[in-house]
Order: structure tokens, then C-alpha cells, then sequence
């Protein structure tokens, strides 16, 4: 006797009499029908738990299409992110219908729905978010869109960040450029390049909405297939992911990053700090007097813009023979360029001949190595960069 498989079952056969003899075609269908479920009833099915995992930690919400879900990789970038909360000593529940991923992956709830577009996301958000009541949500949608006609993408994106933020509003919504996609290169810059006025525009009427940059956090190479990220790209993503979580107080729990780990980024800069820096750590409110040691420096500028805004990702590289003990990098913006937050670095003035002095974490640059900084800006038309740059006093090259 076949057994059935939990949620299905064989349709009862019609019963025969003495004076209706059942045809013989239906006889060969039910048959047909008994031994599909028979052999399917013997394969063993992947299925959800009957509640969803929680341990009473910050409720994050990924929220997205199969990227979230983890495409090629089970569990996606869930998985090393998950494991950079524990090691940092967050307690984090993540929410969702969705449920997959390797045991390494200590919740598997999520929101990723493989497939599906930024209009099918936005029709069923608002049910996800009031059954799971997120704390914070990492949105990455967009991908599915890239086919066709992408001109309304942006317009659609910016519908679904008010659904949610209007749904939600004490949550902080993280949304993310989305990665790059082989063949749809300049598709996916044009969507992303709406993406961060749409955040700025929302974020300065006082809603919790935050910019990842995705799209720089990864290369064709990190790709498995030419949409969804390899293993190595996942990675990269939970990476941007926690480096963003990072810099906004509250988002995955307290108001300051916990003492098991040191932070990998900086708090917004909008304001400057109000208690001192620990005895340990390089002052950040006056430059040092050392400049860099023989060798110099060099910095790389990378500008992204948009029709009113801009971000700037900036690389100071120590290319001497010893360390740099307490930093200051100065450079003069481009008139009509303001800065409105930044990470990494504390900026003052907003803009102008601006100094970017070092944070208590990352006052220190090894020979060869590197500090990342960078921050938005609001510009009128402008979008260049610096000319040159100084490091404590002493120029550096530029690449």
C-alpha cells in the first residue's frame, strides 16, 4: 500500500457496480495517478518547521527575491552574516515565510521570494510585515526588473520603501543597489543611480531609510551564473550588510556596537561625538602633528552620482615604511558639494576645506595598508572631485 505525502493525497477511486462497469481508460488514469503519488510519497521533501525559528533577539527581515532566498548557495548571504552576529555578540531573530539554509545558519527565516519582481514584493509586503512586525528590513529588489523595460523600476522601488516605511515606521529599512548582473551592466547602473536619491529624499522627511551600496561590493566575478552571487560573492554581501547594520544605533539592538567585538564601522557623523574617546584610542577632535612617515601616501576617490547627490568612497593607503598613528586626511570639495553624513571618519566642515579625522577604531594605518572612509553628499550640479589631498600635512598621490 502507498503511503500519501503530508499535504496530498490520492483521489479515491470511483466506485464500480454490477450493472456500471467503470471504462477501462479510467481505470488505466486512477492507476497512473496511485503510482505518481507512490514514487513521490519515496522521495524525501524539504519542508519549513511548523512555527518559525525564534530566539527573542532583534527581528530582521531579509526581504527580496532569490538572492535573499540564496540561490545556488542555500541560506545565501544569510549565512555569513548570521555567524558575523554571533561573533559580535548580537542576538538577532530573523522573520520571514521563507525557510532554508545549512545547519550553519542559525535561523532560516527569511523573506526572499525567488523570482519575483519589485511590484510582487510590494502586493504582499504589507501582510510580512505585520505578521513578523520587523525591527529592520534589508531590502534587495530590483533584479527580476532588469528585463525589458526598466525605465519604471526606480518609480516602483520608491512605492515599496514608503509601503513599507508607512507600514513599519519604527523600523529601519536598509535598501540596497542591487549587484551586478552579467549583460544588463547599464540597466543596473541606471536603476541604481535612482537609488540613492530615492533613500535621501525619504531619510530627509525624517523616515529610517539607510543606503547600502551592493553593487561596488561585488564584480561579474563573484556571480555563480551571471545573476546570483558564488559563495565568495554571498559573503560580500553579508559583509556590506553588517558593515551598514553597524553604523545605525539600534538597528540590530542597543545604541552602541557590544564590547565582545570591535566595531567595523562608524556611527553616523551627522553630529559630532558627545563623550570622549576611550584613554586607548587616537584622539578624533584635533589632528595629529606627525605627518606620514617617509613614502608618503595614496588615495583613491570614487565618486557615485546622481541628479542631486552623490556618495564618495574614499581609500587612504599608507605607502610608507611605518605606521600612521592618528590621522587626518584633508581635501577642498567642489563648490555646491555638501556633506550630509558620512562613515568611518568624523568631517568637519561640511564643506569646503574639509578634514576627515580618524575614529577611535581605525587610527592606525600599518605600511601598505589601508583606511576606508566615505560619505554622502547633496551637490547643484557639480559632481567632481578633490584635486589633492593631504595626509597629517604631507601630500598624497592620487590614483
Amino acid at each position: 500500500m502507498s503511503r500519501a505525502i503530508p499535504g496530498t493525497s490520492v483521489p479515491p477511486a470511483p466506485v464500480s457496480t454490477a450493472t456500471t462497469p467503470r471504462p477501462r481508460r479510467a481505470r488505466l488514469w486512477w492507476a497512473a495517478l496511485a503510482a505518481v503519488a507512490a514514487m513521490t510519497a519515496a522521495v524525501p521533501l524539504a519542508t519549513a518547521p511548523a512555527s518559525a525559528e525564534s530566539n527573542g533577539g532583534v527581528r530582521v527581515m531579509p526581504l527580496g527575491d532569490s538572492i535573499t532566498d540564496g540561490f545556488n548557495v542555500a541560506g545565501g548571504y544569510r549565512i555569513e552574516l548570521w555567524q558575523r552576529f554571533a561573533s559580535g555578540g548580537y542576538r538577532i531573530d530573523f522573520v520571514g515565510s521563507g525557510f532554508n539554509g545549512p545547519a550553519s545558519l542559525g535561523d532560516h527565516d527569511h523573506e526572499g521570494h525567488s523570482g519575483w519582481t519589485i511590484a510582487q514584493i510590494d502586493a504582499n509586503v504589507v501582510n510580512w510585515l505585520r505578521a513578523t512586525n520587523p525591527r529592520t528590513v534589508l531590502l534587495h529588489i530590483g533584479t527580476n526588473d532588469m528585463y525589458g523595460d526598466t525605465s519604471g523600476a526606480p518609480a516602483r522601488l520608491a512605492t515599496l520603501v514608503d509601503r513599507i516605511t508607512n507600514t513599519a515606521p519604527n523600523a529601519d529599512v536598509f535598501v540596497a543597489t542591487i549587484i551586478p548582473k552579467s549583460g544588463a551592466d547599464s540597466q543596473v547602473r541606471g536603476y541604481n543611480a535612482a537609488i540613492p536619491g530615492i533613500v535621501q529624499t525619504r531619510a530627509a522627511a525624517g523616515k529610517r531609510v539607510h543606503l547600502v551600496d551592493m553593487y561596488r561590493a561585488l564584480t561579474l566575478s563573484d556571480l555563480a551564473d551571471g545573476v546570483h552571487p558564488n559563495a565568495t560573492g554571498y559573503r560580500k554581501m553579508a559583509v556590506a550588510w553588517y558593515d551598514a547594520l553597524r553604523t545605525v544605533p539600534g538597528s540590530i539592538g542597543g545604541d552602541t556596537p557590544p564590547t565582545t567585538a570591535p566595531p567595523t564601522t562608524a556611527p553616523p557623523t551627522t553630529a559630532p561625538p558627545t563623550t570622549a574617546p576611550p584613554t586607548t584610542a587616537p584622539p578624533t577632535t584635533a589632528p595629529p602633528t606627525t605627518p606620514p612617515p617617509s613614502g608618503g601616501c595614496r588615495v583613491t576617490y570614487t565618486v557615485n552620482a546622481w541628479n542631486n547627490g552623490l556618495t564618495a568612497a574614499v581609500s587612504v593607503t599608507n605607502t610608507g615604511s611605518s605606521a600612521v598613528n592618528g590621522w587626518a586626511l584633508e581635501f577642498t570639495l567642489p563648490g555646491g558639494q555638501t556633506i550630509t553624513g558620512g562613515w568611518n571618519a568624523s568631517y568637519s566642515p561640511s564643506s569646503g576645506a574639509v578634514t576627515a579625522r580618524n575614529v577611535s577604531y581605525n587610527g592606525t594605518i600599518a605600511p601598505n595598508t589601508s583606511v576606508d572612509i566615505g560619505f554622502q553628499a547633496t551637490h547643484t550640479g557639480n559632481a567632481g572631485e578633490p584635486s589633492a589631498f593631504t595626509l597629517n600635512g604631507a601630500a598624497c598621490t592620487v590614483a
